[in-house]
């Protein structure tokens, strides 16, 4: 005998509603949710120190810095994720009525780990590159200084810039930004290589 089994869809409505009471965060991708995994200290010392680095170089001008605990909402796919760090040029667009959720970021990090390097690389870049505003995105490994770098350079054009070795700087092509990748990986100790 077969058992069925349906899978449950959400309305991203529902899925909010559940989000607010949730004890840990869930992404919203296309009427599925999708509980999120723990991140080790490395990948929060990587997130902190190009947040910290960030906010700090851009005080004063017109940018907003948000960290991995606001929400993004990406209409085209029909997704609510949460980038570890977020710039908006000017202010965010929200959608709904609370200041949880934005819609406008020009720039996104992410730090990414053995389970979400192809995610992060595959179909989370092309959500992302359907928001209008979105003009840079930095992906961070976690286990080795390397940083991939991807820069919209026309509609549909992207150009890529690899960097590794502790040496080696960042440079935002679009924020007058730079960190030495040893100032991102500050206090990361990459023989505690735990699975997130």
């Amino acid at each position: 005998m077969q058992i069925q089994t349906h899978k449950r869809y959400y309305t991203p409505e529902e899925y909010l509603e559940l989000e607010e009471k949730a004890e840990y965060k869930s992404e919203y991708r296309n009427g599925e949710i999708v509980p999120m995994t723990g991140g080790t200290t490395n990948h929060n010392k990587i997130a902190g120190n190009f947040y910290a680095y960030l906010r700090f170089a851009l005080k004063g001008k017109q940018y907003e810095t948000y960290i991995s605990d606001v929400r993004l909402w990406i209409p085209r796919y029909r997704q609510h994720t949460y980038p570890d760090v977020m710039v908006i040029e000017g202010q965010p667009v929200y959608t709904g009525t609370s200041t949880t959720t934005v819609m406008n970021p020009s720039l996104i990090a992410e730090v990414l780990s053995k389970s979400t390097q192809n995610y992060g690389q595959g179909n989370k870049f092309l959500y992302y590159r359907s928001i209008p505003e979105f003009k840079e995105y930095i992906l961070i490994d976690q286990y080795q200084h390397h940083v991939m770098q991807y820069v919209k350079t026309a509609v549909g054009q992207w150009s890529f810039i690899e960097l590794e070795g502790e040496s080696a700087t960042l440079s935002l092509q679009t924020i007058d930004f730079q960190i030495s990748l040893s100032e991102l990986y500050e206090q990361v100790n990459f023989s505690e290589s735990g699975e997130d």
